[in-house]
Protein backbone atom coordinates (compact mmCIF):
# COMPACT_ATOMS: atom_id res chain seq x y z
CA UNK A 1 0.00 0.00 0.00
CA UNK A 2 1.32 3.47 -0.82
CA UNK A 3 2.31 6.04 1.78
CA UNK A 4 -0.33 8.78 2.31
CA UNK A 5 1.74 11.96 2.25
CA UNK A 6 -1.23 14.22 1.57
CA UNK A 7 -3.00 13.19 4.81
CA UNK A 8 -6.55 13.21 3.50
CA UNK A 9 -7.80 12.23 6.96
CA UNK A 10 -6.57 15.53 8.40
CA UNK A 11 -7.93 17.53 5.44
CA UNK A 12 -11.39 15.97 5.88
CA UNK A 13 -11.37 16.65 9.64
CA UNK A 14 -10.43 20.30 9.01
CA UNK A 15 -13.17 20.67 6.39
CA UNK A 16 -15.78 19.22 8.75
CA UNK A 17 -14.62 21.55 11.53
CA UNK A 18 -15.21 24.35 9.03
CA UNK A 19 -18.83 23.20 8.66
CA UNK A 20 -19.28 23.35 12.43
CA UNK A 21 -17.57 26.76 12.60
CA UNK A 22 -19.86 28.17 9.89
CA UNK A 23 -23.02 26.83 11.56
CA UNK A 24 -21.99 28.26 14.93
CA UNK A 25 -21.07 31.62 13.36
CA UNK A 26 -24.48 31.86 11.65
CA UNK A 27 -26.12 30.98 14.98
CA UNK A 28 -24.09 33.68 16.75
CA UNK A 29 -25.14 36.21 14.11
CA UNK A 30 -28.84 35.36 13.68
CA UNK A 31 -29.83 32.87 16.38
CA UNK A 32 -30.96 29.28 15.94
CA UNK A 33 -33.12 28.74 12.86
CA UNK A 34 -36.32 26.72 13.35
CA UNK A 35 -35.92 23.66 15.57
CA UNK A 36 -32.16 23.41 15.10
CA UNK A 37 -30.05 22.92 18.22
CA UNK A 38 -26.64 21.43 18.83
CA UNK A 39 -25.03 18.86 21.10
CA UNK A 40 -21.30 19.53 21.26
CA UNK A 41 -19.00 17.06 23.00
CA UNK A 42 -15.47 18.21 23.81
CA UNK A 43 -12.45 17.05 25.75
CA UNK A 44 -12.22 19.13 28.94
CA UNK A 45 -8.48 18.54 29.35
CA UNK A 46 -7.52 19.52 25.79
CA UNK A 47 -5.17 22.47 25.30
CA UNK A 48 -7.02 25.79 25.14
CA UNK A 49 -10.21 24.63 26.86
CA UNK A 50 -11.22 27.10 29.55
CA UNK A 51 -13.95 26.05 31.98
CA UNK A 52 -14.45 26.63 35.67
CA UNK A 53 -12.71 24.37 38.15
CA UNK A 54 -16.15 23.27 39.33
CA UNK A 55 -17.03 21.96 35.84
CA UNK A 56 -13.55 20.51 35.33
CA UNK A 57 -13.90 18.52 38.55
CA UNK A 58 -17.33 17.28 37.57
CA UNK A 59 -16.31 16.42 33.98
CA UNK A 60 -12.60 15.56 34.10
CA UNK A 61 -12.40 13.99 30.61
CA UNK A 62 -15.19 15.23 28.38
CA UNK A 63 -18.55 16.93 28.51
CA UNK A 64 -21.47 17.53 26.21
CA UNK A 65 -23.16 20.90 26.07
CA UNK A 66 -26.42 21.83 24.38
CA UNK A 67 -26.86 25.06 22.44
CA UNK A 68 -30.63 25.47 22.41
CA UNK A 69 -32.71 27.58 24.79
CA UNK A 70 -30.44 29.09 27.41
CA UNK A 71 -27.16 30.23 25.94
CA UNK A 72 -25.66 33.70 25.84
CA UNK A 73 -22.78 35.55 24.25
CA UNK A 74 -21.92 32.92 21.63
CA UNK A 75 -18.74 34.12 19.93
CA UNK A 76 -16.95 32.22 17.18
CA UNK A 77 -13.38 32.67 15.93
CA UNK A 78 -11.15 30.77 13.53
CA UNK A 79 -9.76 28.70 16.41
CA UNK A 80 -12.85 28.03 18.54
CA UNK A 81 -15.94 29.36 20.25
CA UNK A 82 -17.01 30.71 23.59
CA UNK A 83 -20.45 30.67 25.13
CA UNK A 84 -22.17 31.27 28.45
CA UNK A 85 -24.42 28.44 29.64
CA UNK A 86 -26.33 27.86 32.84
CA UNK A 87 -25.30 24.96 35.08
CA UNK A 88 -27.57 24.52 38.12
CA UNK A 89 -28.76 28.12 37.68
CA UNK A 90 -25.16 29.37 37.67
CA UNK A 91 -23.91 31.03 34.48
CA UNK A 92 -20.57 29.63 33.32
CA UNK A 93 -18.40 30.87 30.46
CA UNK A 94 -16.81 28.13 28.37
CA UNK A 95 -14.04 28.61 25.83
CA UNK A 96 -13.56 25.65 23.52
CA UNK A 97 -11.07 25.39 20.65
CA UNK A 98 -12.41 23.46 17.66
CA UNK A 99 -9.47 21.08 18.04
CA UNK A 100 -10.97 19.90 21.37
CA UNK A 101 -14.40 19.10 19.91
CA UNK A 102 -15.08 15.39 19.65
CA UNK A 103 -18.62 15.47 18.31
CA UNK A 104 -21.22 17.83 16.86
CA UNK A 105 -24.83 16.74 16.48
CA UNK A 106 -27.95 18.56 15.27
CA UNK A 107 -30.89 16.23 16.02
CA UNK A 108 -33.40 18.32 14.07
CA UNK A 109 -31.46 17.63 10.86
CA UNK A 110 -30.09 14.26 11.98
CA UNK A 111 -26.63 15.64 11.18
CA UNK A 112 -23.66 14.31 13.10
CA UNK A 113 -19.91 14.77 12.85
CA UNK A 114 -17.30 12.91 14.89
CA UNK A 115 -13.74 14.15 15.15
CA UNK A 116 -10.44 12.56 16.07
CA UNK A 117 -9.15 14.35 19.15
CA UNK A 118 -5.75 13.67 20.63
CA UNK A 119 -6.24 12.93 24.31
CA UNK A 120 -3.87 14.65 26.72
CA UNK A 121 -1.03 12.24 27.46
CA UNK A 122 -1.45 10.41 30.71
CA UNK A 123 1.20 10.76 33.37
CA UNK A 124 3.17 7.51 33.48
CA UNK A 125 2.44 5.55 36.66
CA UNK A 126 5.35 3.96 38.51
CA UNK A 127 5.59 0.18 38.53
CA UNK A 128 4.17 -1.26 41.77
CA UNK A 129 6.77 -2.59 44.16
CA UNK A 130 6.03 -6.02 45.57
CA UNK A 131 4.71 -5.70 49.12
CA UNK A 132 4.19 -1.92 48.84
CA UNK A 133 0.70 -0.49 49.46
CA UNK A 134 -1.42 0.48 46.44
CA UNK A 135 -0.96 4.16 45.52
CA UNK A 136 -4.03 6.33 46.08
CA UNK A 137 -5.55 8.22 43.18
CA UNK A 138 -4.63 11.90 43.04
CA UNK A 139 -7.97 12.80 41.43
CA UNK A 140 -10.63 14.43 43.63
CA UNK A 141 -13.28 12.05 44.93
CA UNK A 142 -15.95 13.59 42.69
CA UNK A 143 -13.78 13.08 39.62
CA UNK A 144 -13.20 9.41 40.48
CA UNK A 145 -16.94 8.84 40.77
CA UNK A 146 -18.06 10.93 37.79
CA UNK A 147 -18.02 9.17 34.44
CA UNK A 148 -17.03 12.36 32.60
CA UNK A 149 -20.26 12.75 30.66
CA UNK A 150 -22.56 15.75 30.81
CA UNK A 151 -25.75 13.70 30.62
CA UNK A 152 -26.97 10.46 32.17
CA UNK A 153 -26.66 7.35 29.99
CA UNK A 154 -30.36 7.50 29.13
CA UNK A 155 -29.87 10.89 27.49
CA UNK A 156 -26.77 10.15 25.44
CA UNK A 157 -26.74 11.49 21.92
CA UNK A 158 -26.03 9.16 19.04
CA UNK A 159 -22.57 10.74 18.78
CA UNK A 160 -21.76 9.76 22.36
CA UNK A 161 -23.12 6.25 21.94
CA UNK A 162 -20.94 5.73 18.87
CA UNK A 163 -17.92 7.26 20.60
CA UNK A 164 -18.14 4.98 23.63
CA UNK A 165 -15.69 2.15 23.19
CA UNK A 166 -14.79 2.94 19.60
CA UNK A 167 -11.79 4.49 17.95
CA UNK A 168 -11.93 6.77 14.96
CA UNK A 169 -14.72 6.31 12.45
CA UNK A 170 -14.41 6.74 8.72
CA UNK A 171 -16.70 9.42 7.35
CA UNK A 172 -18.29 8.41 4.07
CA UNK A 173 -18.87 11.32 1.73
CA UNK A 174 -21.60 9.33 -0.07
CA UNK A 175 -24.02 10.35 2.69
CA UNK A 176 -23.63 13.99 1.63
CA UNK A 177 -23.97 13.47 -2.12
CA UNK A 178 -27.26 14.06 -3.88
CA UNK A 179 -28.66 10.92 -5.43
Amino acid sequence: MSDDRIRYDILVQDALRGVMRKVLQETADAGLPGNHHFFITFMTGAPGVRISSRLKERYPEQMTIVIQYQYWDLKVSEKGFEVVLSFADTPEKLEVPFSAVRGFYDPSANFEIEFDVARPEATPQPEPVEGAPEPKSQAPAAARKAPGKAKPAAEKSEAEEKADGKGADVVSLDAFRKK
